[in-house]
């Protein structure tokens, strides 16, 4: 459990189109075997410190003649931003993907001060 001390919490959130490979015969469209594609994300303003994400699949769009495999994480969180990493392998043949994600953490408020 993410504990919070912070008066205020923040939520952002947003949609990504990861990758869209069968315009161009992209790898994972045509490729075989352990695939991975990222995508940054910023948060339109910094959290305090790293707050949680969780991410879902907003679009997926695969070939029905292989198997459907997929992991989704989001890695390297920071107050600023994370990435998005989608990873498949095998026969699994992937036209395009969009990720929507959510961040809730901390944020600062006018009133909260530092002693240098």
């Amino acid at each position: 459990m993410k504990l919070l001390n912070a008066h205020l919490v923040g939520v952002d959130q947003g949609t990504v189109e990861v990758f869209s490979d069968f315009k161009n015969g992209g790898e994972m469209w045509t490729g075989h075997g352990a695939r991975e594609r990222r995508r940054e994300v910023r948060f339109s303003s910094p959290f305090r410190s790293p707050p949680s994400v969780q991410l879902s699949l907003a679009l997926w769009d695969m070939d029905s003649n292989a198997n459907v495999r997929a992991d989704i994480a989001a890695e390297s969180v920071t107050a600023t931003g994370f990435e998005i990493v989608f990873r498949t392998w095998g026969d699994t043949r992937v036209a395009r993907v969009r990720m929507a994600w959510i961040a809730i953490g901390e944020v600062q408020s006018e009133d909260d001060w530092q002693l240098y």
